[in-house]
């Protein structure tokens, strides 16, 4: 448990590392001359760091479900089961959080007059 709990700590620490340098990389770029293509790889890179936290979010729910099927055969371990959980519901609210600030981005760029 304790072994699995620093695993998904690390994980964590190497996602949080790997979407920082992605997204130092993006401004490093915009910091200079700005050329043709640099919008699009900070579109490009902004749309694979969003892809990664999806894919994450994805993974971490098929865990609390698999994990969830377990308990219910009786085969799983309790603290474990209830853990998976607690992630899943705090991914899920994440992710609802993140998507209502997007949500609410786009229609305040849409008020915008020209």
């Amino acid at each position: 448990m304790t072994s699995d709990l620093a695993t998904r700590s690390v994980d964590a620490l190497n996602a949080y590392g790997q979407t920082q340098q992605t997204l130092n990389a993006s401004t490093d770029g915009l910091a200079g001359d700005e050329a043709a293509g640099s919008s699009s790889d900070v579109v490009s890179s902004f749309g694979s760091v969003l892809n990664g936290a999806i894919q994450g979010a994805i993974q971490t729910q098929k865990t609390s479900e698999a994990q969830t099927a377990l308990g219910v055969s009786g085969q799983g371990n309790l603290t474990d089961i209830a853990t998976s959980v607690a992630e899943a519901k705090l991914t899920l609210q994440t992710v609802t959080t993140v998507r209502d600030k997007i949500v609410q981005a786009y229609q305040d760029v849409m008020k915008m007059s020209i």
